[in-house]
């Protein structure tokens, strides 16, 4: 079992090379079933029920808002 939370697209930034990626993903893919889940990650709904939740102090809260 392998869990990601990156698209296939963005394996090439961790790997570096195209081919290697390409190469990987086609072993890795190759008679496998691909689950993907989408919604509200578990922890986070879990976190947020604490009393104490603060998501400001999340070093991971959201990458792309650390951009703007």
């Amino acid at each position: 079992m392998l869990t990601t939370n990156l698209a296939f697209e963005e394996w090439t930034e961790i790997f570096g090379s195209e081919r290697l990626t390409r190469a990987l993903l086609d072993r890795l893919t190759h008679r496998c079933h691909i689950l993907e889940a989408n919604g509200e990650s578990y922890r986070l709904r879990q976190a947020r029920k604490r009393p104490n939740w603060n998501p400001s102090s999340r070093h991971d809260s959201n990458p792309q808002e650390k951009d703007k």
